[in-house]
């Protein structure tokens, strides 16, 4: 599919919720938006957007053990490429984690598998099985 198709994917609230989890997103530098998370909202704000090409915000979680350990701070990048059949190649990087929540992190993040629609009884716009790739501050 071609990135203006992703960035909708990344960027409509209803789309966004559909492969993520429901959030009020609105693409512009500086807005403050929340995932609802399971145990507290994810709390997020843009930091850059160009429509079709790049969106990165900063991702604040607290974990369940937050009185112990603290809120997890990082940043998620979607870097947006149109490949030459017209298509999409996303890269999406998740990192800036301190070195201290490595370890809750990575058992967040095993197993991930990303898959990105619509709503999920359509086709999948882009489907993925990423490596977990986790980067500490």
């Amino acid at each position: 599919e071609p990135p203006e198709k992703v960035w909708r994917a990344l960027t409509v609230p209803e789309l966004l919720a559909a492969w993520m989890m429901p959030n009020d997103i609105s693409p512009e530098i500086g807005n403050r938006f929340a995932f609802a998370g399971t145990r507290a909202p994810i709390e997020c704000e843009i930091l850059d957007a160009e429509p079709g090409k790049l969106l990165r915000y900063s991702w604040r979680e607290q974990p369940g053990d937050a009185a112990r350990q603290g809120p997890l701070d990082s940043t998620v990048t979607f870097t947006l490429a149109r490949t030459v059949s017209g298509g999409t190649h996303l890269r999406i990087v998740h990192d800036g984690f301190a070195r201290k929540t490595m370890p809750a992190v990575a058992m967040v993040g095993a197993g991930c598998r990303v898959s990105l629609g619509a709503n999920r009884s359509s086709k999948p716009i882009a489907a993925n099985t990423p490596r977990l790739l986790l980067r500490a501050a």
